[in-house]
């Protein structure tokens, strides 16, 4: 509702105006002041979104009071209603903000047509203010989604989305010139920790949360240059720990990787994370990478290194080929080093699983990898990997085999009919039953762009429709289309249109025409 306020030291002169706005407006709540003190009081009472003003009043005088009402109330908006036509007294009205000036006595339908432009501007701020308060609350949800997406991009996506950097800039997190990732190894059926974790993570302003995947958690934290790495890595995997109760520890544990420089590195960083959490015994329940043992010849060091860093793309594109050939290959190595044999089998063991825990990822549930049998050499070695390979491969197929033909053509309908919704790698999972990763795999194996790029093709196409309507501003057409940010609405617009939306818009115009 609408608040007025009318300050004139003639009580007829106030129930006279109030008769006439309560009858032309009956929406309006109107209130009365006497003085300028009086009105002050009021001002800061009832907080009114106009004030009808007398100039020459006892003790503080109308254009006084404006003055002082101005400085904590700029909102408030004014007209004069005064017996004096003095020029000077009209031009300091306006330099304080009047946005009109009467001069009484005034015939009714003149009060009437100057008082409901002013209340009609009111109601249309008011509205904008609405709309405005609506969408920044949209936005705020918006943000999580935002900061999940961006961890996916930068730590499983090959190709980073054309408008990452503008997506970053949306985050109101305090980055820094490097950072690490740690990995939140949580056990089965732990929603409640997961939410309780985002929660006490994001009050520290300090990293980007990413989503679930099987039981992983993916932390991107930037560096703290007023505390060692370790110091801050220990005290945030500590934070993490204190969450969980004591005797709920069992299934718990955080992988921390390097220290990068480039948020295309944090993949790297990401995978050490994982590596990191391979041994869960760990009494402290959190291990760094560096801290892991590694074997002392140097070309063995190097095998395993490369193994590591392409391990993880061979296992989540289902080239096992590929998987089997580097696994068996570092047995190989191991042997012709005549790296001791119980010692190989244990580091092989350890690949393997990581394999395992891989495809947990996308969604594919396998009990921990044990050799079948005792091992007394290494060409037996080579048969019990190959036979675990051979049954990870075929838990996959089947996974594979599972998923519907026209699911991707599904889920593609499903971002062209929602693409003007907030969604996310997240909530298309939750509704197609189906791991973020997975669906990214294949979206994008599919249709040779990532489910980001495709969703804001669609969401530009839309747009390109909307601009053609001259009526509709191009704020409203962020909003229209999915976006929380003009600015950034353009910026994307522009990278995939080759102009701005109000460029295309007078060239589209000028086509009509």
């Amino acid at each position: 509702m609408i608040k007025l306020l009318i300050v004139d030291d003639e009580q007829i002169e106030r129930e006279g105006i109030h008769a006439i706005l309560r009858k032309h407006f009956p929406e309006v709540s109107i209130e009365e002041a006497k003085n300028g003190k009086i009105a002050m009081e009021k001002v800061e009472e009832i907080k009114p979104d106009l004030v009808l003003m007398d100039i020459k009043m006892p003790g503080i005088s109308g254009l006084e009071a404006m003055e002082r009402i101005n400085e904590g109330n700029s909102s408030i908006k004014f007209i004069i209603m005064t017996a004096y036509a003095e020029f000077s007294f009209a031009q300091q009205a306006i330099k304080l903000g009047a946005l009109d000036y009467i001069v009484k006595p005034s015939r009714a339908s003149d009060i009437v047509k100057t008082i409901g432009v002013v209340l009609e501007q009111i109601e249309e701020e008011k509205k904008i203010e609405e709309m405005n308060s609506i969408q920044e609350i949209t936005f705020q949800k918006a943000l999580p989604i935002i900061e999940t997406d961006i961890v996916t991009q930068l730590l499983f996506d090959h190709v980073h989305d054309v408008h990452l950097n503008e997506l970053v800039d949306l985050l109101d997190i305090r980055m820094t010139n490097e950072m690490f990732v740690i990995c939140v190894l949580l056990p089965p059926y732990s929603e409640t920790r997961y939410r309780v974790i985002k929660e006490r993570i994001r009050q520290l302003e300090q990293a980007w949360i990413g989503a679930i995947y099987g039981r992983q958690l993916p932390i991107i934290v930037f560096r703290d240059p007023k505390k060692s790495f370790r110091s801050q890595a220990v005290t945030l995997a500590r934070e993490i720990l204190s969450i969980v109760q004591s005797r709920e520890t069992d299934g718990w544990f955080i992988g921390i990787g390097n220290v990068y420089n480039k948020l295309d590195e944090t993949r790297q960083s990401y995978q050490e994370s994982f590596i990191a959490t391979k041994d869960t015994t760990r009494p402290a329940k959190f291990c760094f990478y560096t801290d892991l043992p590694k074997l002392t010849d140097g070309n063995d060091l190097k095998k395993e290194k490369q193994l590591e860093q392409k391990f993880f793309e061979h296992i989540r594109s289902g080239r096992w080929e590929a998987v089997s050939e580097q696994i068996i290959g570092l047995i190989h190595q191991y042997e012709n080093n005549d790296t001791d044999l119980l010692e190989a089998q244990q580091r092989v063991l350890e690949i393997v699983w990581l394999a395992s825990r891989l495809l947990n990822e996308i969604g594919i549930e396998l009990v921990t990898p044990r050799y079948a049998t005792p091992i007394f050499d290494y060409r037996q070695l080579r048969v019990e990997v190959n036979h675990l390979i051979n049954q990870m491969k075929q838990h996959y197929m089947d996974h594979v085999n599972q998923i519907e033909e026209d699911t991707t053509y599904q889920i593609k309908q499903y971002i062209m009919e929602h693409s003007n919704e907030d969604i996310s790698l997240e909530s298309i999972a939750t509704k197609f039953e189906l791991s973020p990763i997975y669906i990214s795999k294949i979206f994008k194996e599919k249709f040779g762009v990532n489910y980001i790029h495709f969703l804001t093709e669609c969401r530009i196409e839309k747009a390109k429709k909307l601009i053609s309507n001259p009526e509709k501003s191009l704020k409203e057409i962020t909003f229209d289309v999915g976006y929380h940010d003009p600015n950034y609405f353009s910026k994307v617009f522009k990278k995939f249109s080759g102009m701005s939306p109000n460029e295309y818009r007078k060239k589209l115009l000028t086509i009509i025409e």
